[in-house]
């Protein structure tokens, strides 16, 4: 299909051949001019590093301009503008609007008032759709594919919307079997878990480590728990290091979202299971695909 003028907002928005098309385009070499006398606005409403400095860095490289802000604080919204209302002129302004902010729908909403194509740069605990492009172009190109493998997803899949939508994306492929490994009050909410067709079960790490291909790992998400003290219950619980991966496959890749805190230590940078930097830089050539593809 084409990605023409097409909002992002969702992965399941995508079928496993789109996004096998989106991969087949970041693989590609591009011209440098695919962006030429564009504008991509980046509303960032909520604090961000590799994902609004790719998408800068994406938008740069294909010759385009992009003009946004990093904190709501730091636009007319501190002095009571809506939301809609802010929407409503980065529309004006621009070919395209990346949005990230920290309530569920916020998205959605600016995809029904914007006349330009809408990216989901991440919203609420659910949905950051090109986190998951991301995740398994990363799995795809390492790999040679994402079929038949068995995956661990670690950490927050309760408010993680990294974790979540990568899982919905794995979804739309045939893995081996997936773990799911997080503390019980930090498991999938069961509109998730229901939804998912793969081969899936709960389990510890120590147990099925030493079957998996990818490890992905995420950090407890603090910012979004509703009670600080059950924050507090459950932070600290897991920690991979260098001496718990002797028992791994060598071929074993781990992966992370980033930011970490320390649920993974910094001797596990040192292995070759680390690939979590390289699945950052990989943010660029697919937000550069994405971009090309989806603004006319």
């Amino acid at each position: 299909m084409s990605f023409r003028g097409k909002d992002v907002l969702c992965i399941l928005d995508f079928t496993r051949n789109d996004l096998e098309r989106l991969f087949r385009i970041a693989s590609s070499k591009f011209e440098g001019d695919e962006l030429r006398g564009k504008v991509v606005a980046l509303a960032f409403f909520e604090p961000s590093t590799r994902t609004r400095m790719s998408f800068e860095t994406a938008t740069l490289r294909l010759g385009g301009g992009y003009i946004g802000f990093d904190a709501a604080q730091a636009t007319s919204i501190a002095k009571g503008e809506s939301f809609s209302d802010t929407v409503r002129m980065l529309d004006a302004y621009a070919d395209a609007i990346v949005v990230r902010h920290s309530l569920e729908g916020a998205a959605k909403l600016a995809a029904e008032l914007a006349e330009s194509p809408v990216i989901n740069a991440g919203d609420g605990s659910k949905r950051h759709p090109t986190q998951a492009m991301i995740d398994l172009y990363t799995i795809w190109r390492e790999k040679g594919g994402i079929d038949n493998k068995i995956y661990g997803v670690l950490g927050d899949l309760r408010y993680g919307r990294a974790a979540g939508s990568f899982l919905r994306a794995l979804n739309l492929y045939s893995p081996r079997k997936v773990y799911l490994i997080a503390p019980e009050s930090l498991r999938p909410k069961e509109e998730l878990l229901d939804s998912l067709k793969m081969p899936w079960e709960f389990a510890g790490l120590n147990e099925v480590l030493p079957e998996l291909d990818v490890l992905y790992v995420t950090r407890i998400q603090k910012e979004r728990f509703p009670d600080p003290a059950e924050y507090e219950r459950v932070k600290g619980s897991y920690r991979i290091d260098a001496n718990l991966l002797k028992d791994s496959k060598e071929s074993l890749i781990i992966m992370h979202p980033l930011p970490r805190v320390d649920e993974i230590a910094l001797d596990v940078d040192k292995t070759k299971h680390a690939l979590y930097f390289k699945q950052a830089a990989n943010g660029v050539p697919i937000r550069m695909a994405l971009l090309s593809e989806v603004i006319a």
